[in-house]
């Protein structure tokens, strides 16, 4: 017998002095700890997590206003399922049961199926896997390919909460390469782009989040892999999230208590569909991947 709860079930990952937990509901990241401290925002299986904390974020990360958009000459209404701002969030696959394709020690391939509905009317096979290895930490694939016809607009963003075994984030030393920061609308949708040291949120270099609300969209990251980290001076213990991708959104947790920052890879920025920057169009039988890697540090 199958035991499934609120976030479906559980695979646990080892390697070294890491251990990772995954929940299929999702194809989320429940738990990941280092050397016994805790890196992300953990939840229990048998819980529906507050905040997308772990998601996978697919066909699109982030908004889309209005839950309208067009793609080649036909328009189309996503659900609305955040009703405050009006837009449709996060995609389609966050809260749908993913299935276990292959289990090892360190390694879980997750799967499922995007299946075309009157909205988004494309067939994407997609996955996670998530694979630890004990000196390079969690690695994170996210693939999409599109096995149905013609082109299809596609996003994907990853919605881990780093954390530091609790400590609030007022007390977290933040560094974060991006240059230009987003200012939203009262939708959370961008409007404008800024210099991030003319914004007052500049964190290219390592300094303690403190007062600071952030929940923005960043782009000018360097070229190639960036990391960004998160640090407790008082212990030393940090945590830090690479990856290529070409935006980013970094959110303080405001809402369910600053207990750490969701640092989002993401393909393409907010309201993308509308804009139609960096989406992807994924054409019949192409692939889409976007890798992410998260790592502990004792400094």
């Amino acid at each position: 017998m199958v035991t499934r709860s609120a976030s479906g079930r559980e695979v646990t990952l080892s390697a070294g002095d890491y251990e990772a937990r995954i929940v299929t509901v999702g194809a989320g990241l429940a738990g990941l700890r280092y050397r016994g401290h805790e890196l992300v925002v953990p939840h229990a299986v048998n819980e529906c997590p507050p905040g997308y904390l772990g998601k996978v974020l697919m066909p699109w990360p982030n908004r889309v206003a209005g839950g309208s958009y067009s793609w080649e000459g036909t328009s189309y209404d996503l659900p609305v399922d955040e009703p405050a701002f009006g837009t449709a969030l996060h995609g389609f696959v966050a809260f749908q049961e993913w299935e276990i394709a292959e289990a090892e020690t360190s390694s879980v391939l997750l799967c499922t199926l995007i299946a075309a509905r009157y909205s988004y009317p494309w067939t994407l096979a997609v996955s996670a896997r998530y694979s630890l290895d004990a000196d390079t930490g969690l690695t994170v694939e996210l693939s999409a390919t599109n096995i149905g016809e013609g082109t299809a607009p596609y996003g994907v963003g990853f919605h881990p909460y780093l954390a530091v075994d609790g400590v609030p984030a007022d007390e977290l030393e933040l560094e974060n390469p991006a240059s230009i920061i987003y200012e939203a609308d009262a939708s959370m949708i961008p409007v404008a782009a800024h210099d991030v040291a003319s914004f007052g949120l500049d964190f290219r270099s390592p300094a303690i989040i403190g007062a600071s609300r952030l929940d923005h969209a960043f782009a000018g990251l360097p070229e190639g892999t960036w990391s960004v980290t998160l640090r407790d001076p008082a212990s030393g213990v940090g945590v830090s999230l690479s990856s290529d991708a070409r935006w980013l959104q970094v959110y303080s947790a405001d809402y369910i208590g600053r207990v750490g920052v969701a640092v989002e890879p993401m393909s393409c920025p907010p309201n993308a569909f509308n804009s139609g920057t960096d989406v992807v169009a994924l054409g019949a039988g192409e692939t889409h991947t976007l890798r992410a890697r998260i790592a502990g540090f004792e400094s």
